[in-house]
């Protein structure tokens, strides 16, 4: 045997070959098409999931924002509360205070105890204020019974009928809410 003859020669692929090639790689195509459209799928479903997430999380956001201002906001009314309670509390001190004061005689008057004794209520109103405590402003001011308590009506001079003639306590205000309306005398007429 000569080595020409040893030599395997390449066999060329014949027809029904060529058609197993092609059915091999139409086979593969159309298992590559259907993975891909699988994937696709996939993709698809997991793009509505996070768009689902991400609508989750921009709501829950929005709810613990709504729920660190409303909570703030009770806070708030709470310590409001409790300066209105305490306020309340030490009115009627103020009060008895401003009695005090204007039911002292001449000679009283006169003395170092009484101009040191002036002082407190008038630290006790600045401490007040600087809570947001304003007395209400009464005398000749027309009646309101937002503000004002009548308490007396009197016969009044020209122009004073539905005007508020006398004081007999004091309102105070705290902020813009009305914690004790002043009581007062109304002129009729």
């Amino acid at each position: 045997m000569t080595e020409e003859q040893n030599i395997p020669t390449e066999e060329t692929p014949t027809a029904a070959t060529g058609a197993n090639v092609t059915d091999t790689n139409g086979a593969a195509a159309s298992t590559g098409a259907g993975e891909l459209v699988a994937l696709q799928e996939r993709v698809a479903q997991l793009e509505r999931e996070a768009a689902e997430y991400k609508d989750q999380w921009l709501r829950a956001a929005a709810d613990y924002k709504n729920f660190k201002r409303r909570t703030e906001q009770e806070r708030a009314d709470l310590i409001r509360g409790a300066s209105a309670g305490l306020v309340l509390k030490l009115l009627p001190v103020v009060d008895d205070l401003e009695r005090a004061m204007g039911s002292a005689t001449a000679e009283i008057q006169g003395s170092p105890w009484y101009n040191g004794f002036k002082l407190i209520p008038q630290k006790l109103q600045t401490v007040l204020e600087s809570e947001g405590v304003t007395p209400i402003q009464a005398l000749g001011q027309e009646f309101d019974p937002n503000f004002h308590e009548a308490v007396i009506y009197e016969a009044a001079g020209d122009g004073q009928g539905g005007k508020v003639v006398g004081e007999l306590q004091k309102g105070y205000m705290l902020r813009e809410r009305v914690l004790r309306p002043t009581m007062v005398k109304v002129g009729q007429g």
